[in-house]
């Protein structure tokens, strides 16, 4: 299935081409008429195969570089706050939705019922997927049901419709869509259940969006999700990976080369026959990529493998690196490098390499066996909808609407916790004493359920990290000024010599003035001022020159459209705050 479906991806790459990246008044595909085609299922699904080149790439695990989720040798311009509005580009891309009305209008033509329904529903479930990843970007949108006319000046100086139109759009594309494809498993191609984990997501996403911006009728988008979440709960194959290996089956799910059936409903596949692959191991391995690396707040926030709040410890932004993550929620270990970690089918136990991660939290989520650490040679699948996020939002929009049970987060978190062995989250204890660690990060938790909301952010942070969601969350939260706190990494008390493995033999040097002479083999040298600088209270600070950062609450939520397209629709209005 994996091979037949990148082969498929390959066949339309060369024989259907686009002649337009920016703008909706393209021709239609130029060896595609609706005379010669659309009359078979095979037409059909050769078309619709082309819409699977929306799925992202790197981004995919890179993404959360824009955010503090992944922190780099440079700060993104998001939390620089160092945007400019654009000339051109900048995400204002409408090729593939021209494709996918062309096909809307075309593909009813076919005296195939059944692949009539399918595929479109796929073309429905993708032209949703198009206008939701436009839609986060710029907010309300043009609506186009139908390719335009190149003559047609007034469709296509069409002004924005109102957000809620174009989420009752896409959702009423997605309704369509889960009555109409088939109801199968399949990792790689669209189905029922993926349109039901996209309707899921947008539910929540705008259903929090305009709860925290106090906008009516919010409740009717979480109860979308809701419903979506609880159909495939109920009644779909997918369900949490285990193997019953709390300290494994977390980091098996994301490094294992093909995507996991039992927990993935849709992955982009690669392959190391067809040479076709992405870059995470030399990412997060390499020191010329960005040296990314988990901030200590992030790594804070995981609690104590019996439940309890590491932030509750006195002195707990101070613990030596084998302190901090010492009893810790599994997934940690499984999400950066700590005592006893060792590459996929070795043996040898390696300490961060401090050289590759500018906070000293070295990740190795994705990361697979050496042989693939050359750019460009990772091939494990990457997951864009899985059962967790599911789960996830769930529980967060059953809890935004005041509605959620014990029962409720039995079925959905404790699930993900009971992976990796931890204790389960309760209800009324969590909203009898909310988190002051959590709470200082979202002020804007109010209310009965506050507690248990902000247990929720702290499990979809954790289990979500680096599967590019981070974002988006604190967009719809209205949280921008958490990406404003302090980026912070491991704490060292000095120049002195430190043991990162816990085995009592020296790992990391660091020193002041001159490189120390004779020095160990195996042993990382670092100059502090230079190749690492701590602060005040011995933590990385890996951007001394931006500790004073600002989230504008009237723009940066937004990207603004950019110039030459203002002038192409003079109807267009630009997000509030660009000029």
């Amino acid at each position: 299935m994996k091979v037949k479906h990148i082969l498929a991806g390959l066949l339309v790459a060369t024989s259907i081409s686009s002649c337009s990246d920016d703008f909706l008044d393209k021709q239609p595909l130029s060896e595609i008429t609706a005379e010669t085609f659309f009359n078979t299922a095979s037409d059909l699904q050769l078309y619709t195969n082309g819409f699977y080149r929306m799925w992202p790439s790197t981004s995919i695990y890179n993404g959360e570089a824009s955010t503090d989720n992944i922190i780099q040798t440079e700060l993104s311009e998001e939390m620089r706050g160092a945007r400019l509005v654009p000339t051109t580009g900048g995400g204002w891309n409408w090729e593939y939705l021209r494709d996918i009305n062309f096909f809307l209008q075309e593909y009813e033509k076919s005296d195939d019922e059944a692949a009539k329904a399918h595929y479109g529903g796929v073309a429905r479930f993708f032209r949703a997927r198009f206008y939701f990843d436009k839609f986060q970007r710029f907010g309300a949108l043009p609506w186009y049901d139908a390719p335009i006319d190149p003559d047609d000046t007034e469709a296509l100086t069409k002004p924005r419709d109102s957000r809620q139109y174009v989420v009752d759009k896409m959702l009423e594309d997605l309704d369509w869509a889960i009555e109409n494809l088939n109801e199968e498993q399949n990792t790689y191609e669209v189905t029922k259940y993926t349109a039901l984990a996209l309707k899921s997501r947008i539910g929540l996403y705008e259903g929090t969006y305009e709860k925290y911006r106090g906008i009516e009728g919010y409740e009717k988008y979480l109860q979308a999700s809701v419903a979506a979440s609880t159909a495939l709960i109920e009644d779909s194959p997918y369900q949490i990976y285990s193997t019953g290996n709390p300290e494994q089956d977390y980091l098996e799910l994301f490094n294992s080369h093909d995507a996991n059936e039992t927990e993935v409903i849709l992955a982009r596949a690669y392959s190391e026959d067809l040479n076709i692959g992405h870059n995470v191991n030399y990412y997060t391995t390499t020191s010329s990529y960005g040296r990314p690396g988990m901030p200590k707040d992030l790594v804070n926030s995981y609690l104590n493998a019996d439940g309890t709040r590491f932030t509750d410890a006195v002195g707990y932004n101070q613990l030596s690196f084998t302190e901090e993550i010492q009893n810790r929620d599994p997934r940690l270990a499984q999400t950066i490098r700590t005592p006893g970690y060792t590459r996929k089918g070795q043996s040898i136990e390696l300490a961060p390499n401090l050289g590759a991660t500018v906070t000293g939290y070295q990740i190795i989520k994705y990361v697979t066996e050496p042989v693939y650490d050359t750019n460009g040679q990772s091939i494990t699948d990457l997951s864009i909808y899985r059962f967790g996020e599911v789960l996830l939002n769930y529980a967060e929009a059953k809890a935004e609407l005041g509605t959620l049970s014990q029962e409720d987060l039995n079925s959905s978190i404790n699930s993900l916790r009971q992976r990796v062995g931890m204790p389960d989250l309760i209800i009324d204890t969590a909203n009898a004493a909310p988190d002051s660690f959590m709470a200082a990060q979202y002020p804007g938790v109010t209310g009965a359920n506050a507690g248990v909301i902000l247990e929720i952010r702290r499990e979809r942070r954790i289990e979500l990290y680096m599967e590019n969601f981070r974002w988006d969350d604190v967009v719809r939260w209205k949280a921008g000024q958490t990406l404003t706190q302090p980026i912070r990494g491991l704490y060292f008390s000095g120049a002195g010599e430190y043991d990162l493995t816990g085995d009592g033999s020296i790992n990391v040097v660091l020193y002041e003035g001159e490189r120390p002479s004779n020095p160990v083999s195996g042993v990382q040298y670092y100059k502090l001022g230079s190749d690492f600088t701590l602060d005040a209270n011995g933590l990385i600070d890996p951007h001394p020159d931006f500790n004073d950062r600002s989230f504008d609450e009237n723009k940066d939520y937004l990207y603004p459209i950019p110039r030459i397209e203002l002038q192409l629709n003079p109807n267009l209005e630009q997000n509030p705050g660009w000029k």
